[in-house]
């Protein structure tokens, strides 16, 4: 399957985006004004493809009725987010329809101990899960294949592109509890499972088509979205969707305009499933978009930015009839971002070699490519012995990345260097069930080398885990409580960028960068103490209560951070040159520790369903000299209430989301805030569905305090209105 080289897309496509968008969307003001049938209440979640309500009953009386009972696509053991012994979230398909999410932001809203940070280049997102972000620390990965694109910047570092029309649904599991899915996942995991001709399809379909038009009042946006997919027979599918976006800079809360902020990108999605045998499957999948949008300094445009991503994915799975000893999972993955970067006005530059002031012209280039070849492997056992039954996992990973930056003389690829970077790693892990008790060891191996023409380092290590989990008691009301406590260990090797940097600092002031290849590897070390519970038909038949709380203490030993060095001082190794007499440098920190509660709970029934989350975070540095700093990174605490209601006979939903946001301490730009979304959802008839979503409804002039180390304030989007409708064919 190759890669796919889009341009940028032409004005005449644009025309008729929003001309198709525009149709689409006055389909709303239609379905509006259709008689609505007799209100009745429902036993199950709205589903746009389901009718039948005893179906309905039966699956919740079954406990499939809440987002924690799905089952985790991440999961290396089938288990669902509530039965996992670690702090995991699931967002399905419905919830991501519902959100109606530009970015990846607004898909993982309320996921507790997640955090997103991206700047005014929204396209671009940086996850953080529990304080940490960038060079790896999360590992974002898209059906399987490693985001591991870096651009050094005063904003986001580690950024992916994905569409959020494009998936179906994202898993998180916070901690180093994930590190059987990858090396150097310290702060956790991110997998984006991208749609599947079969969720598309109805049963007794051959082939089945949508068009989705949506308006945003923010921006003045719109989106555009075809998707179409086909049986060719029982065991061979295929799915198509093709995505454009058309969006102006928004305003903030304040109602000003933010420069910088408007995007247009074209993303598509190709994918088919296999199925040679009964109990094997082969997904061949390509993810691909085309971004634009221009950087600007001071609010005056100064770059224009073209991006175009391609990833293509490889997965096979086979398991033996008596589902024991083989479930194998084989995933191959490649991963291509390119970034090209062009100056529209001269530039007043330093030169990057002898930090001296250059003029860099209009129309000079930059350039971004990063490459990441991805192999992971693993088979799970199952088996008994003296009544124990085992889950014995076993497998290993290999991830490769090649960067290549380059442009003219003063350009800012000169801070982001080339190189390659090759991680690898082995683990067992076994999980073994007796009635009351489950018990999980681990162990992992990684090893990692990373040069370029002038440096070379390596290291390994090895990283335990064990989780205890008990249910200790029988009573009708306490049968689904189970506590778990963990201790687990991740290792993070350093980034080329962290360990390469060079060169003069390019505009304002100048000063030097400099390399450190004697960085040592971060060693993230956490305890974790849960608490899972679940109930069903609580206040009447089929409802359900699921609830996740967890209390971590994690110690990032070696932690790597940037620092500011003084030429004054004669043990800095920062010499005297041109510009002020500092210079930066990423290096070790004793360890960074970072503490916190989070909370995830759901209860659902037949008249709505009603969701809390909660994340409370802390965190500080420690030099090797004792000496404490907050830690920038840790974003807000967060406590997320929502509401949905449910009427005619599931055709409607309504409801709103309510969070509030606390400053972290030492932030010098956040401040407490507290959004409010509302949102509709209508299913008019069984090949119409129209949203409607208001987006801090209360036009609240807020900033996300992970901006706080960009060079200037940024604020987030106002009130933000959205209409949206879907016309489905099939047949």
């Amino acid at each position: 399957m190759g890669l796919v080289n889009w341009g940028r897309p032409s004005q005449r496509d644009r025309s008729m985006a929003k001309e198709m968008a525009a149709l689409l969307a006055g389909a709303t003001a239609i379905a509006l004004c259709m008689p609505t049938a007799k209100a009745q209440q429902a036993t199950q979640p709205a589903a746009e493809e389901q009718t039948d309500q005893t179906k309905k009953t039966d699956e919740k009386a079954a406990g499939d009725s809440t987002l924690l009972d799905k089952i985790l696509v991440i999961s290396r053991t089938g288990e669902t987010a509530i039965q996992s012994l670690a702090s995991a979230s699931h967002v399905d398909q419905e919830q991501l329809e519902r959100r109606m999410a530009t970015t990846p932001n607004e898909m993982l809203l309320g996921v507790p101990g997640v955090a997103v940070q991206a700047d005014a280049r929204r396209v671009s997102s940086s996850i953080n899960i529990r304080g940490l972000q960038d060079f790896g620390r999360v590992a974002v990965i898209v059906d399987g294949a490693r985001q591991d694109f870096q651009r050094s910047d005063h904003g986001t570092q580690s950024t992916f592109y994905v569409d959020p029309e494009l998936i179906k649904s994202v898993d998180v599991i916070r901690g180093p509890v994930a590190n059987t899915y990858g090396s150097g996942a310290i702060g956790g995991v991110v997998f984006f499972d991208t749609k599947d001709a079969e969720d598309f399809l109805k049963p007794g379909e051959t082939w089945a088509a949508s068009l989705t038009g949506r308006y945003e009042s923010n921006g003045k946006g719109w989106t555009t979205s075809a998707s179409g997919a086909y049986r060719f027979n029982d065991n061979w599918d295929a799915l198509g969707n093709i995505v454009y976006r058309d969006y102006g800079d928004y305003k903030n809360g304040g109602g000003d305009t933010v420069a910088g902020t408007g995007f247009d990108v074209l993303s598509g999605l190709l994918k088919t499933t296999i199925r040679p045998s009964e109990n094997s499957e082969l997904k061949l999948g390509w993810v691909g978009s085309s971004d634009g949008w221009t950087e600007t300094s001071g609010g005056v445009p100064a770059n224009d930015v073209d991006l175009k991503s391609n990833t293509v994915t490889a997965r096979y799975n086979i398991t033996d009839d008596a589902k024991s000893w083989l479930d194998l999972h084989i995933n191959a993955s490649y991963n291509k971002t390119d970034l090209d970067l062009t100056t529209l006005v001269p530039q007043n530059r330093f030169d990057p070699t002898t930090g001296l002031p250059v003029v860099l012209p209009a129309g000079s280039l930059s350039t971004f490519d990063v490459g990441t070849t991805g192999i992971d492997i693993w088979n799970t056992s199952r088996f008994e012995t003296a009544g124990i039954a085992h889950e014995l996992t076993y497998g290993g990973n290999w991830v490769g990345d090649d960067v290549e930056t380059g442009g003219t003389a003063g350009g800012d690829s000169f801070y982001t260097p080339s190189g390659k970077r090759d991680v690898s790693g082995a683990y067992i892990q076994d999980k073994l069930t007796w009635e009351w008790l489950e018990v999980i060891t681990g162990l992992r191996y990684d090893s990692y080398s990373l040069k370029d023409s002038d440096h070379e380092t390596s290291g390994d290590r090895l990283s335990p885990r064990i989780t205890v989990g008990v249910s200790p008691f029988e009573s009708a009301g306490l049968a689904g409580l189970q506590f778990y406590g963990t201790y687990a260990e991740g290792y993070r090797s350093p980034s080329l960028t962290e360990t390469l940097i060079s060169g003069n600092h390019p505009a304002g002031v100048t000063f030097p960068f400099l390399p450190n290849p004697n960085l040592k590897p971060e060693t993230g070390k956490t305890v974790e103490f849960g608490v899972n519970y679940k109930q069903s038909d609580i206040l009447e038949a089929g409802d359900a209560l699921r609830l996740k709380a967890a209390y971590f203490n994690n110690n990032v030993e070696d932690y790597i951070d940037g620092v500011t060095l003084s030429a004054f001082d004669p043990t800095s190794g920062c010499p005297f040159g041109p510009g002020i007499p500092i210079c930066f440098q990423y290096q070790n920190f004793a360890k960074a520790k970072i503490n916190g509660f989070e909370l995830e709970s759901v209860y659902d029934a037949g008249w709505g369903y009603a969701g809390l989350s909660a994340s409370i975070l802390n965190g500080h540095t420690i030099s090797y000299e004792g000496e404490r700093a907050d830690l920038a990174t840790i974003p807000s605490s967060q406590v997320t209430a929502q509401l949905g209601l449910r009427f005619l006979e599931d055709k409607l939903t309504v409801g709103g989301e309510v969070q509030y946001n606390g400053k972290p301490k030492g932030n010098p730009v956040a401040k407490d805030y507290t959004l409010v979304n509302a949102f509709a959802s209508y299913q008019a008839t069984d090949n119409l569905k129209v949203d409607f979503r208001a987006d801090n409804l209360f036009d609240v002039k807020y900033t996300n305090p992970l901006n706080g180390s960009t060079t200037a304030v940024l604020y987030e989007p106002g009130i933000t209105l959205k209409l949206a409708a879907t016309m489905r064919f099939g047949g």
